[in-house]
């Protein structure tokens, strides 16, 4: 696709994307057609959308601009990090982990200043984010490489996605297990064992992230939240009970609940159709926005449609 075509293509998606009366799931479609369009006019376009009134959409937002990894969209997530009275404490923790994912310095002195913030999860996430860019900087990244070329010591990342923290170095799904549910290790360490177990995969290693996602209510929110995220990118069938449970789990995080129901929406059994249907009318907005948007997103995979953006744009190449 030319410029031109690329261009065009930004409109279209970025049009429905701001148009609040558009169907949520279409609006998730052109979200997604902007991100992998990529470039300035997408960065623009998924900036503007932050007017709304949708939490879930507003925390996807954050997260696909963070996964793009354009330094343009630095000015706008550091905007919504600091906006505590306009935004959501999900939608700033997503745009405090959107700017540790595209890893300029320039916001680390940010991030260790909300790092103190009042609401937990934001402090957590931007705790996290300063651990990451200290880690980039320290040349982790580089180190991590020469290991692989070594001897493959660092599982890769089969899922191409750009993560709040690096993998640990490989270890048996035993002792990232324990670490994992070691509530006194640093969120940091935590993360990298849970990162590590994602890439090793296999249902023992589901398990292990499974029992961590019901630890009490008295742990870390964000850490049962990326712990569901990631279940979903396994999409094993292993972790329906444990994402079920923290989805109808009482007095949980909403934003715990949301990412389970994601989660089941990934994974796509038929028992997660209906536990999806049955939580669609939630209490919670968040949650039942989740459902609606997995819902939606089964019912395309079940579909003959080629790709999830409903003709907004092709990726093809």
């Amino acid at each position: 696709m030319n410029m031109a075509g690329v261009e065009q293509a930004a409109a279209a998606a970025g049009r429905v994307l701001v148009d609040p009366g558009q169907t949520l799931a279409r609006r998730f479609r052109a979200l997604f057609a902007l991100r992998n369009l990529g470039g300035a006019e997408a960065v623009e376009w998924i900036g503007k959308a932050f007017g709304d009134d949708s939490e879930l959409l507003k925390h996807e937002l954050a997260y696909c601009l963070g996964q793009m990894q354009d330094a343009r969209a630095v000015p706008t997530l550091v905007h919504v990090l600091r906006d505590a009275a306009g935004q959501e404490p999900m939608v700033r923790h997503e745009a405090a982990e959107a700017l540790g994912a595209i890893g300029d310095p320039a916001v680390l002195d940010l991030l260790k200043e909300y790092s103190g913030d009042p609401v937990v999860e934001v402090a957590e996430t931007c705790q996290l984010a300063v651990g990451r860019l200290e880690w980039l900087r320290s040349g982790g990244e580089k180190r991590e490489e020469e290991e692989e070329e070594g001897g493959a010591k660092v599982d890769p990342n089969p899922y191409q996605s750009v993560d709040p923290a690096p993998p640990a170095p490989r270890k048996s799904v035993a002792e990232l297990r324990s670490s994992l549910l070691d509530e006194s290790l640093p969120l940091f360490e935590r993360y990298r064992s849970m990162f590590a177990l994602r890439n090793l995969g296999g249902e023992e290693a589901v398990l292990a992230l499974g029992a961590s996602l019901l630890l009490p209510r008295t742990d870390s929110a964000l850490f049962r939240h990326e712990v569901a995220y990631v279940l979903g990118q396994m999409q094993h069938p292993a972790s329906v009970p444990a994402l079920r449970a923290a989805l109808e789990r009482p007095g949980e995080s909403a934003m715990v609940r949301h990412e389970a129901a994601e989660a089941l929406g990934a994974v796509g059994r038929d028992e997660c159709v209906g536990v999806l249907r049955r939580y669609r009318g939630d209490a919670e907005r968040v949650v039942r926005e989740s459902c609606e948007v997995a819902l939606d997103m089964l019912e395309h995979e079940n579909s003959d449609e080629f790709q999830y953006v409903d003709g907004l744009v092709s990726i093809q190449g």
